[in-house]
């Protein structure tokens, strides 16, 4: 049975959708949730029913999202330091938290340790596409703002291990985001790493922004500092064709029959864009598991993010993209001489 370290601490709402979804995920899936934080808080919301299932590990300290995420290695009384640690020794298999994602990026770095052969971790969403229950894996997303083309190679292997272990994707298309898909196009970094993608076969070459929403590629490689452009834009984006969609169907009688009509696209679509249905981010490329979720999750969210946890930790991904950039290293090396 699978052990979750969760920080229920963390949040911009505070501990009660943290609980609340992971409750829910409790419901629905069979594992043991370690909730670390204040346990009178954590104990008030926790009914008799659920005892056997849910262990609390007191944590008195709480980094909040106005704190340094330097300062998170100091702190080991928080509760993102104690869920993170839990993983370290082994005692639980993942730790998700909707916390200071900084902090959780550090802690899980330093703390847990990278998979050997990665040289930075990355953090992984997923993005919603034009084909019905399809997604494009986009790495990295905020991790690191200045790579370097190794980085970039890995990020490639490390997605294309996620989308083989955990989403059960077993031929994936993996692409480099650049300004254009001809190979002389890019900058000198995108060019660089474009030649050691190569090595990877299921690597298609450069891919341009409008394919990560078209379901032409399943693995999207990118810098940290475009990743997470790209993310806040996409959420700006849905978050505003919602809202003129509402404002414009009060306008018209017509426009109202109209969208009373099209109800089950829009949920559709509501669906698709909404991060609740993912829950969280993973972090890529450390020796265990950490889901970084949205500051703002609901208990949905939370429930979604602790099922992700569950996947990634039954799968062998790990050890698979241990040997495969040993392996694929092994071929740079080789044809670079």
């Amino acid at each position: 049975m699978q052990i979750i370290a969760i920080d229920a601490m963390g949040g911009d709402y505070g501990s009660a959708p943290i609980i609340e979804g992971t409750l829910q995920a409790l419901n629905e899936k069979k594992f043991k949730a370690v909730l670390v934080g204040k346990r009178d808080i954590i104990e008030s919301q926790i009914p008799l029913r659920y005892k056997d299932s849910v262990e609390i590990v007191e944590a008195n300290d709480v980094i909040e999202m106005k704190d340094l995420a330097t300062d998170a290695l100091k702190r080991k009384e928080s509760s993102i330091y104690k869920a993170v640690e839990l993983v370290r020794d082994r005692k639980a298999d993942a730790v998700v938290s909707a916390g200071h994602s900084g902090a959780t990026m550090s802690l899980a770095t330093l703390r847990i340790g990278r998979i050997k052969g990665v040289s930075r971790p990355a953090i992984a969403t997923l993005m919603p596409t034009a084909l019905q229950g399809k997604y494009s894996l986009v790495l990295d997303v905020g991790a690191n703002v200045d790579s370097k083309p190794l980085h970039l190679f890995e990020f490639g292997v490390m997605g294309e291990a996620y989308v083989k272990d955990v989403l059960g994707i077993a031929y994936p298309k993996v692409g480099l985001l650049s300004n254009g898909e001809e190979s002389s196009k890019g900058n000198e970094v995108t060019k660089e790493a474009y030649k050691m993608l190569e090595v990877i076969p299921s690597f298609k070459g450069y891919i341009e922004g409008n394919n990560i929403f078209d379901g032409s590629t399943d693995v999207v490689v990118c810098d940290g500092f475009v990743g997470n452009i790209l993310l806040k834009t996409s959420e700006g984006v849905a978050d505003s064709i919602s809202k003129i969609i509402k404002k414009n169907v009060r306008k018209s009688p017509l426009a109202i029959t109209g969208a009373i009509l099209m109800r089950k696209v829009f949920k559709i679509l509501k669906k698709q864009v909404d991060y609740a249905e993912y829950g969280g981010a993973p972090l890529m490329g450390i020796n265990g598991c950490a889901i970084i979720s949205h500051g703002k999750s609901n208990a949905k969210a939370v429930k979604n993010a602790i099922f992700q946890a569950i996947n990634f930790s039954n799968s062998n991904i790990n050890k698979d993209i241990e040997e495969k950039l040993k392996e694929l290293k092994s071929s740079i090396v080789s044809e670079a001489q």
